[in-house]
């Protein structure tokens, strides 16, 4: 691509890269502005549906709302809204510090809701809806208050993803005598890519070339760049099916599981700590990410994978893997500082609602929370169906995953360091006594009496129900006990307790390491707590477990499950639901995430939302092929990557001369029909991950508890802490983990540019890049430039997979040639690694 043929002379302006990676950004996302815009909308409808519409219902309309309006105030409408009350306007849109409304929830002044002050996050929530313009969706003038609406519509259900899948044959308009693509077609799927293109009056490009393909094909499957030794030897294969032993090589390798265990684990939300305010770090957390790597590297089939993370501990107790699989159940964000336990379990099942209705059915189910969702025909009594399945689970910090000899060998070993210890264990209990009494009260002070009582009865007493939410207030009571320290002793007992803590040490060597374990869930028990429609100011409605009933408006049959008889099977069957065959949405939304992960963009751009806000599917026809080829494979990933990669449509080239270009772009401007491969920008950790490996820094470690990210490790085993995100992933669109991602965005901006130029991170990778070049060209005896020339050639080797051409060689010694050599290597490093085709795949 030619980048490096303008370097500058001298260490590089950031600001210049700055324009040049804008303008690289832009040529690489040219057409994708309508997906972009889908994006944009999703979040503002997820942002007012799931965090601002319920905040207003529950904090503000009891005042300010259809039945009473103090102040002339309403806030069931943005027309409301807008209009204001007796002082005016509450709202400006797009300007935060302006609005009255802010002004009241942050108590700077007026002080609302005069119950007490909101939570953080829920005042951020309100910036952010009201800095984005207020959005409200279904018009200005559409009230919060809930409507009756009818069971589901005839054109609800009509809708396409609601359909069974097709069952249809794949066209080839290629196979036709005489065709000038005659032939052209690898697989099935180029029937389906080649019809669409011919009926719009469009023809695909040109096949790429093996240099390309290796590259853009070991990205895709390893998130790594190919070596020059992987490339000469595919370049030197001239079999027919090079290409596909390519294929099985590297779905065969174990790069495979990181690359595409971390796809799984965007959409699940994948973080290693809590969030909010203190952010505690989850430090058992890594073991879902090991067993998400350990699936796809086994090739285990999705329905088994799906029912492991729903249902793990009620399809095979005892089974390890089974029981941290549960951990996807646990992924999302917790306070653990929360006076309103019930509050806060209310919103741990919301959440989990939320995230199973994105992942695995592709439906924003959290806009029906608060009322029936005003596009997509899923009523509110839909979403607390679906809840339902969830509302028994007790979360678990230390599922056992010890065999039961391992177990029974440490129980030995412990009980004998018991024993050794008993009597200095007492005396150090003894001084620390008032510390964890006064702790447990000042925690225990804050919840409310009801609750306080609850924490001291003992469960057989208990509903299952309230056995939940004491075991939920207990985890921070637990808490304050693990913060005894030396400050928190009384001065005149610290000598004492220092001396017994000393004293205990002692006996370490004698101690068993703790048996590993697993964050997870189980069932509170075999009866269900009840799950109700909340009612505000009526009274709760009872609802049973069931699915959307556009689908299955029948309650939901939960067998009784033999193996786990201590649980209610509830998550169970509805894995078995979401598994059947004929189920429309599990199996498209599935194989609809695998040919996004390829080709940058899916045959439905909204990968987690398959409704009506959502884009309809580009091939629907190929979409349901595939889902059925799927389940006929197995439900496997590996068939289902080898036939997408394997099809003459993936193995386009990105390039087409610009008159085809502008060409095409009139008919299908976003290349939704695929009449060229899309220039893709590597993903945060490819990026970070590629420069560790063009420097030779990458350690062959995989798996295990997370390293910090300045380990020379690949990224997914780095640690994801929420609030405290790595600044080179975090520049370049990596998850939060606070919400499900369906797909990154994809943004140019100057914080990258700082990262990549001014950032010592990437510096570093430069000077180990350099001495990476040095030592492989120590056997070229001559200095100067034939010495230079190696370097060079090996460099473009490394970040662009190709030699470089006499230009970029012309360039490169030019750029070499200053006084201080070792320098000069350094910034030429430095900028190959920040040249669009080592960000960049074609």
């Amino acid at each position: 691509m030619g980048d490096v043929s303008r370097i500058w002379a001298g260490r590089v302006l950031a600001l210049g890269i700055a324009a040049a990676l804008a303008s690289i950004g832009a040529t690489a996302r040219a057409g994708e502005g309508d997906a972009t815009d889908l994006r944009a909308e999703a979040e503002r409808v997820r942002l007012f549906e799931q965090e601002v519409r319920p905040l207003l219902i529950a904090k503000c309309q009891s005042c300010h709302g259809a039945e009473k309006q103090k102040g002339g105030l309403r806030l069931d409408s943005r027309e409301a809204l807008l209009r204001g009350g007796e002082t005016g306007a509450v709202v400006e849109p797009g300007k935060p510090a302006e609005s009255p409304l802010v002004e009241a929830v942050r108590y700077e002044g007026l002080e609302m809701p005069p119950s007490g002050r909101l939570e953080d996050a829920e005042v951020a929530a309100l910036v952010r809806w009201v800095e984005a313009g207020a959005f409200w969706p279904g018009g200005e003038a559409e009230s919060t208050a809930e409507a009756p609406r009818p069971a589901v519509e005839k054109a609800d259900a009509s809708f396409w993803s609601f359909q069974p899948l097709q069952d249809v044959a794949p066209p080839d308009p290629g196979a036709v005598a005489g065709s000038p693509w005659e032939g052209w077609a690898r697989n099935p799927i180029d029937g389906f890519v080649l019809k669409g293109l011919l009926d719009a009056g469009l023809t695909p490009a040109p096949e790429a070339g093996k240099t390309a393909l290796i590259r853009r094909l070991t990205f895709d499957l390893h998130g790594l760049p190919p070596t020059p030794e992987e490339v000469d030897a595919f370049l030197a294969d001239e079999a027919d099916d090079a290409f596909e032993q390519l294929v099985d090589r590297l779905l065969a390798s174990p790069r495979y599981g990181e690359r595409w265990g971390r796809h799984w684990l965007d959409v699940v939300r994948y973080a290693e700590s809590d969030g909010h305010n203190a952010d505690s770090y989850r430090p058992d957390a890594y073991r879902y990410r090991d067993y998400v790597v350990r699936s796809f590297d086994e090739d285990k089939p999705y329905d088994r994978f799906l029912a492991e993370q729903l249902a793990g501990d009620e399809l095979a107790p005892g089974d390890p893997d089974a029981a941290i699989a549960t951990g996807f159940l646990r992924l999302g964000p917790y306070e653990n500082n929360q006076r309103n336990v019930r509050g806060q379990w209310s919103d741990i099942l919301n959440e989990i609602t939320d995230v199973v209705g994105e992942a695995f059915l592709g439906l924003s189910v959290g806009c029906a929370r608060c009322h029936d969702h005003k596009f997509d025909p899923i009523a509110q009594a839909d979403y607390y169906r679906l809840q339902a399945f969830f509302t028994p689970i007790l979360p678990i910090d230390d599922l056992p995953l010890a065999t039961p000899a391992r177990t029974a060998e440490h129980d030995a070993k412990l009980a004998a360091w018991e024993r050794a210890t008993a009597d200095v264990r007492a005396k150090l209990a003894g001084v620390e006594k008032p510390a964890r009494d006064r702790l447990e009260r000042d925690i225990v002070a804050k919840f409310t009496p009801d609750l306080q009582a609850m924490l001291f009865r003992p469960d057989a007493e208990m509903s299952p129900y309230d056995r939940q939410i004491k075991a939920l207030a207990y985890r921070q009571v637990a808490l304050e006990h693990t913060r005894v320290t030396e400050a928190t002793i009384a001065p005149g007992d610290r000598p004492r307790w220092k001396e017994l803590t000393a004293e205990l040490k002692t006996f370490d060597a004698i101690k068993p390491a703790p048996l590993p374990v697993a964050l997870g869930v189980r069932d509170v028990g075999a009866e269900a707590p009840p799950t109700a429609i909340p009612g505000g100011r009526k009274a709760p409605t009872p609802v049973e477990p069931g699915f959307p009933s556009v689908l299955d408006p029948s309650p939901a049959a939960i067998p009784p499950v033999a193996v786990a008889p201590d649980s209610t099977g509830r998550r169970l069957a509805l894995a078995a639901w979401m598994n059947r065959p004929d189920n429309p949405l599990t199996t498209r939304v599935v194989v609809n995430r695998a040919w996004q992960d390829h080709f940058g963009r899916g045959l439905v751009a909204t990968s987690n939302d398959f409704g009506k806000l959502g884009e309809a599917p580009s091939h629907p026809e190929l979409l349901d092929w595939l889902a059925r080829r799927f389940v006929a494979d197995g439900r496997r990933f590996k068939a289902l990557n080898r036939l997408i990669v394997t099809s003459a449509a993936y193995r386009q080239s990105t390039f087409r001369p610009e008159s085809e270009v502008e060409e095409a772009r009139l008919i299908d401007p976003a290349d939704r029909l695929l009449w060229k491969r899309p220039v893709m920008r590597l993903e945060a950790e490819e990026i970070r991950d590629a420069m560790l490996a063009v420097s030779g820094e990458l350690a062959p470690a995989r798996g295990g508890p997370a390293v910090d990210a300045t380990t020379p490790r690949r990224s997914i085993d780095c640690k994801v802490v929420r609030n405290r995100r790595d600044p080179i992933l975090d520049a370049f669109d990596a998850p939060d983990g606070f919400n499900s991602t369906g797909l990154r965005n994809t943004t140019t901006t100057v914080t990258q540019t700082l990262q990549m130029i001014n950032g010592p991170w990437t510096l570093a990778r430069a000077k180990a890049f350099a001495a990476r070049l040095d030592r492989l060209t120590a056997d070229v005896k001559e200095q100067g430039e034939a010495r230079d020339s190696a370097r060079i050639a090996l460099a473009y080797r490394l970040t662009a997979g190709r030699d470089p051409d006499d230009d970029e060689k012309a360039a490169g010694l030019a750029f070499l040639d200053r006084p201080d050599e070792a320098e000069a290597l350094v910034d030429y490093c430095h900028v190959l690694l920040n040249s669009s085709e080592f960000l960049y795949v074609d």
